[in-house]
């Protein structure tokens, strides 16, 4: 595997991402992971690396980047560190994500290691609100988006997933938990309602007995079959739509 941390020029200055892919030249296929509340550890270093031994160019973008080098020592975790990282999180919103992803699809562009021509990605928890606004956004560019217990689904502002869902053109994943107060059962029913009028292509799934966090291994909220069946699904996701 081959692995670096790159600086992205954006609007707003360099944004650092951890790049992987395999050994080999390439191109590979891009998968962009969209980092969780939490920010960027270890945990989603392997993360990205697992994707990219599967075959794909994957990138990690730090979007907290304008606030500084944020990283967050999870094992310490208290109420005040909890207050931090949700300040963090309200410092991001779907323009800034948005214009945050033009930059890495311009430096993708560039690279010929990577096959930008189809991309995809996954958002976890305050992403996978990001994961549709992308979609949404860039159209053909991105064949597949996954939203992995995603937070804000469905809002009062213009930019709510529920009211993106229609425009994206390729296919979306939503997978929940079963016990999650950021994503409760009036969420994911209004999601299974619009995605079913957007067309058959979009899959939702709620994994039962899990809570919001169930993907991250360090995590209290740790599934490991339910987190397995997840990657099985990104898998078979990304199989299909970058081929």
């Amino acid at each position: 595997m081959k692995e670096r941390e790159v600086s992205v020029p954006t609007r707003h200055g360099a944004m650092p991402t951890f790049v992987v892919h395999p050994e080999s030249d390439g191109p590979h296929p891009v998968v962009i992971l969209y980092m969780d509340a939490p920010g960027i550890r270890e945990e989603l270093f392997n993360m990205a690396r697992r994707v990219a031994a599967r075959g794909y160019y994957c990138v990690l973008p730090d979007l907290y980047y304008r606030l500084g080098r944020i990283r967050f020592d999870l094992a310490r975790r208290d109420d005040r560190m909890s207050a931090v990282i949700g300040a963090c999180l309200r410092s991001l919103d779907n323009d800034r994500v948005v214009e945050d992803t033009a930059g890495l699809l311009a430096f993708l562009d560039g690279d010929s290691s990577a096959d930008a021509a189809k991309v995809s990605c996954v958002g976890f928890c305050m992403s996978g609100r990001y994961a549709v606004a992308v979609a949404a956004k860039f159209g053909d560019r991105f064949t597949s988006a996954a939203s992995l217990y995603g937070v804000d689904l469905v809002t009062n502002d213009d930019g709510s997933p529920d009211r993106l869902i229609g425009k994206v053109r390729g296919e979306l994943y939503f997978g929940f938990a079963e016990r999650d107060t950021s994503a409760p059962p009036e969420t994911i029913a209004r999601i299974r309602e619009v995605a079913a009028a957007a067309g058959p292509r979009h899959r939702i799934e709620i994994f039962p007995g899990t809570e919001h966090g169930y993907c991250f291994s360090n995590g209290r909220c740790y599934h490991p079959d339910a987190a397995e069946a997840t990657w099985a699904r990104l898998f078979d996701l990304w199989q299909r739509t970058l081929a």
